[in-house]
């Protein structure tokens, strides 16, 4: 397969052609991840309330977990963009043999971990007993897939990083193609089919939700491999390695990549635990509300997949531009994505609110759910615009090797405001779940207004710089005699 690669440094490119070249692919990969999540939550919740509420109560401790390698994907993004711009070719093949040896070093155990606490991890979520067995079920088999989608996830972050988002999109194509085939095969029993007028036995596992579960691991197993073997079978090109070459730990150029990802994994791991915690409150307001909050929240992600696309493409655009030391085009290319994000995001804002309970009722029948998540989207979509440019400026400082500010963001707003604001709304004021998704956009409006001053002042153009050191410069070298 050819790597569509994008740089920044051709003098002759179009900003808005180079902005939506990388942006594009992004934002379709991401779309029909979310489609598939939400066709898996389709399929689950045909099954009933209780089948939804597993899935969902499950989801943000095994995001918390994967937050660890999401983290050193950021972090390879990061380095490797630079190196592009920079020219530095070795160096960034070199980093890419390290991400490997980095995934397959912690993969292992967090699967073993997320495998041994399969049974007290909804426990610690507060689920109901008689959705216990079903979360259980599915959190051993998502554990078998973690080693795997983490080197999925790092090497996705790669691709972007030399400026090939299509590559990555290509792979989700086929694998999101696979898990849908897979959850039709094995969440249902056997049963009859009206095609085109014509009825027909269908063969079904009848595994209910560890058939999601097992459709799921085995797309992203498949992804993962894909990639890797992309890489190793390319004849030529930057992104080619070998099996010929050092995959040796180098404790310089993995000191230079914990140092930019380490924050981005507190960063992650204050996300996910908010979520966490944010969900164990809203499980006391009962499965309806459970349901209906993670059904909403899967709605949304559909609508802010243009504000990731974005701010993804910032954090490469700005990596690779201030690698060739044009700061001025890393700023530019900053203005642009953002006002491009905006309209985008505007529009969908516009189909969330208008059409919050017909979305809603594609993932449910049940009418409770529906009118409850309706009204969470309804609110949901005033913040649309503030949160894609929070994005934007997120991707951008981490493009330039900042990535202490975004932590620091994320943790005043996200356990300041949205936790905070949660509990004093459901467990002092005894508000209902409406009340607490205000809280939720608080904490967006705030997160934005702190990402722009911290953009406004500067200090993340230099940041990369004082990460530095002569071990890099070492690393640089190892790469050239290998």
């Amino acid at each position: 397969m050819k790597h569509r690669i994008v740089s920044v440094t051709d003098p002759t490119s179009n900003p808005v052609s180079v902005i939506v070249t990388l942006a594009w692919p992004i934002f379709i990969e991401q779309i029909l991840v979310s489609l598939v999540q939400s066709i898996d939550t389709a399929m689950v919740g045909s099954l009933g309330a209780n089948a939804t509420a597993s899935v969902a109560i499950s989801q943000n401790p095994i995001n918390l977990i994967n937050s660890v390698i999401l983290a050193l994907g950021v972090g390879f993004t990061t380095m490797i963009a630079r190196a592009v711009g920079a020219k530095e070719y070795d160096y960034a093949r070199l980093l890419i043999r390290q991400s490997i040896v980095v995934v397959f070093s912690l993969g292992i155990p967090l699967s073993a971990l997320c495998f041994a606490l399969s049974r007290k991890i909804p426990i610690w979520m507060g689920a109901a007993p008689e959705i216990l067995d079903d979360a259980q079920s599915y959190i051993r088999i998502i554990a078998f897939s973690m080693l795997f989608r983490g080197l999925m996830m790092v090497l996705t972050a790669i691709y972007r990083g030399f400026g090939d988002t299509q590559t990555p999109m290509i792979i989700n194509i086929a694998i999101n193609l696979t898990n849908v085939v897979g959850n039709f095969l094995l969440i249902y029993s056997p049963r009859q089919i009206t095609l085109f007028g014509t009825t027909f036995p269908m063969w079904g596992a009848g595994m209910g939700v560890a058939g999601a579960a097992l459709a799921t691991t085995f797309s992203q197993v498949m992804g993962s491999l894909a990639l890797l073997a992309i890489c190793f079978t390319q004849r030529s090109g930057p992104m080619r390695i070998s099996l010929k070459e050092s995959f040796r730990p180098s404790r310089d150029t993995l000191r230079e990549v914990f140092h930019v990802s380490l924050p981005v994994m507190f960063e992650r791991f204050t996300m996910s635990s908010a979520f966490v915690v944010t969900s164990s409150i809203i499980a006391t307001l009962g499965t309806v509300s459970l349901a209906a909050n993670s059904l909403a929240g899967q709605a949304e992600s559909l609508s802010f997949m243009p504000g990731f696309a974005f701010g993804t493409a910032a954090t490469t655009l700005v990596g690779q531009s201030l690698g060739a030391g044009n700061e001025e085009q890393a700023r530019r290319y900053v203005r642009i994505t953002g006002l491009m994000g905006a309209g985008v995001m505007f529009f969908m804002s516009c189909v969330l609110f208008f059409l919050s309970d017909r979305i809603i009722a594609l993932f449910t029948p049940d009418p409770a759910v529906i009118e409850l998540g309706g009204k969470l989207l309804k609110i949901l979509a005033f913040i649309q615009v503030p949160q894609m440019y929070a994005m934007v400026y997120s991707g951008a400082l981490k493009g330039a090797g900042d990535t202490r500010s975004p932590f620091l963001i994320t943790l005043c707003s996200m356990w300041g405001v949205r936790i905070l604001g949660s509990f004093i709304l459901i467990r002092l004021l005894h508000k209902d779940l409406p009340w607490m998704c205000a809280a939720m956009c608080l904490d967006n409006v705030v997160r934005f207004f702190l990402y722009l001053h911290c953009y406004r002042k500067g200090k993340w153009v230099h940041a990369y710089e004082k990460h530095e050191s002569r071990s890099k410069q070492h690393s640089k070298e190892q790469a050239a005699a290998e």
